[in-house]
């Protein structure tokens, strides 16, 4: 198989992860569904794991009861670039057209001071998409980008959480930066507009808005951080950690509310390759744990 990414956004559904994956793979160029198993005896009963690859960028999912509802805080925006897809308009108007089947504006599809072309939609299962024509910043950037929108409690927040994350991941980069200007209110002047920065392999998006919104960070969406050695799994646990409530099963939550799964990187493959008694051994290891232990999955998956 090939190295996953260091970090993969993981996307919480009650039943419907397949159907989803298989909506979103029919919907984007260089898709597909890449993997599928199913986990028996959890707390959410048999939790259904789907991986896919949307545009390249790979994705993780699982069908695992209702406990999460996904809101517009945690989103993904899609990057048209008109040099590379023909008649990107009209692509962005077609996938639009199929994401709002069921779903809901939030911004229309339409030209703005901006973007030549911008739309925000919430799809049938409750995802956000943010589309648009790629400009001078975004030719620069992969089609597919995670975005974070700090508000409520953690609004104003943006640039100090950008900072903390370009410190805990090493290969990291910051990008385009804008601050609110004047007179935008309810928005704070100085406060983070706009900025793109890069963590390993995945690029990011966050923003601050002070508008009053009905809705927050949660575990609908989170983020996988792949680890190949038990040092590593140690130092991003104790970099990420902020709230010991949530710890569980290799989750936790940092200080803005954002939720990552610190997992041993080849743990995907574990469990693809396993026999039903191996993927239940290793199983209930996991539910046992906090930190994830790369050792003890190891022996549970060997039997010993």
């Amino acid at each position: 198989m090939p190295e996953a990414n260091k970090i993969v956004p993981h996307l919480w559904f009650d039943k419907e992860a397949k159907k989803a994956a298989e909506f979103y793979t029919s919907l984007f160029p260089n898709s597909k569904i890449t993997n599928e198993i199913t986990l028996n005896d959890t707390p959410s009963g048999d939790a259904n794991i789907v991986s896919f690859e949307l545009w390249g960028q790979e994705f993780m999912s699982i069908s695992a009861g209702p406990y999460f509802k996904f809101n517009p805080s945690l989103s993904f925006t899609v990057n048209v670039n008109p040099e590379k897809v023909p008649n990107a308009k009209e692509f962005i108007q077609n996938i639009w057209n199929k994401l709002l089947e069921g779903g809901e504006v939030l911004m229309p599809l339409q030209k703005y001071p901006f973007n030549e072309l911008y739309g925000w939609v919430q799809d049938k299962y409750g995802l956000s998409w943010q589309l648009s024509l790629a400009n001078r910043i975004g030719e620069r950037r992969p089609p597919i980008m995670q975005s974070l929108m700090f508000v409520g409690e953690v609004c104003g927040k943006a640039e100090e959480a950008m900072n903390f994350y370009l410190s805990v991941f090493k290969n990291s980069e910051q990008g385009f930066f804008a601050r609110y200007p004047k007179g935008m209110e309810p928005d704070k002047e100085g406060t983070l507009m706009y900025s793109d920065f890069r963590l390993e392999d995945q690029w990011f998006i966050g923003m601050d808005s002070a508008h009053e919104h009905a809705f927050s960070f949660n575990e609908a969406v989170s983020f996988i951080v792949n680890c190949d050695t038990q040092e590593e799994i140690d130092y991003y646990w104790d970099k990420l950690s902020a709230v010991p409530e949530a710890e569980q099963c290799g989750w936790v939550k940092d200080q803005f509310g954002i939720s990552w799964q610190i997992v041993p990187s080849n743990m995907n493959d574990i469990m693809s390759s396993s026999t039903p008694e191996q993927l239940a051994r290793v199983n209930q290891v996991v539910l046992k744990m906090k930190k994830l232990n790369i050792a003890e999955i190891q022996r549970a998956f060997e039997g010993n």
